[in-house]
């Protein structure tokens, strides 16, 4: 199978605005995502996002823009998400193109993170989205190691294991947090040091059995400790005892 192309992705997109300049209820659209930076590359999704005239439901919008897209470039709805004022709808095209689409009211569009390129119309003046902190990762790294370890003890591997990842990233996230670097969606892990990420290798496990989920889940807690730093002075004794045999 052939992915999408980087021209497959601009026909798309010409597409899309085209569709936007049709519509009278559109006022404003941007480019967002890593295609909104110089860091985009062959294989980023593409992310628009769209104002609508005040009075006109985003929904309505959405819908006859779904029906036209299916139609058009066999788009397959995936999900849809709500937030800040903005709906926003996932789609599947042909060569596996992610197509991320968004209407929000006029009122409620504009930058909220640097990954935002306007096309045409106008942006409003948005409060720019506040970085999760260092406390809010910890605490659900916390929360995910104690949850490992209990599904360890119900004798749910499948379970321990899924949590058991889930401190290893934020522990990573964490890391990132630092550094600068993204935290979410594991977007910065890469950009770790070399020596960093491989102190994190032992937190994969090889297998399902206890033995082996018990260690990956103490390495992951151990290397939580280390970029927690003072953070975890708190929990500190809590933590190694989820981590003990």
């Amino acid at each position: 199978m052939s992915f999408f192309t980087t021209e497959d992705r601009e026909r798309v997109r010409d597409r899309v605005l085209e569709l936007a300049e049709a519509d009278d209820r559109v006022v404003a659209g941007a480019l967002v995502g890593s295609l909104a930076l110089p860091d985009g590359d062959a294989f980023s999704d593409l992310d628009l996002t769209f104002a609508v005239a005040e009075g006109v439901a985003v929904e309505d919008v959405l819908g006859d823009w779904t029906r036209m897209l299916a139609d058009g470039l066999s788009a397959v709805r995936l999900f849809d998400v709500w937030g800040g004022g903005a709906l926003y709808r996932v789609f599947l095209l042909p060569g596996c193109l992610q197509l991320d689409l968004s209407f929000a009211p006029q009122a409620s569009f504009g930058a909220r993170t640097p990954r935002f390129r306007l096309l045409f119309g106008r942006a409003a003046e948005l409060p720019q989205a506040e970085p999760v902190s260092p406390e809010e990762l910890f605490g659900y790294a916390v929360h995910h190691a104690l949850r490992a370890r209990f599904s360890l003890e119900r004798g749910k591997s499948w379970l321990a294991e899924y949590w058991t990842s889930a401190v290893r990233d934020y522990a990573l996230a964490l890391a990132c947090s630092r550094r600068g670097l993204p935290t979410g969606y594991g977007r910065g892990f890469d950009e770790l040091p070399a020596g960093l990420l491989r102190s994190f290798e032992d937190t994969l496990p090889t297998s399902l059995d206890r033995e082996e989920l018990q260690r990956a889940l103490a390495a992951a807690v151990e290397g939580l400790l280390r970029e927690a730093g003072e953070l975890a002075r708190p929990v500190e004794r809590q933590l190694r005892a989820v981590a003990a045999p």
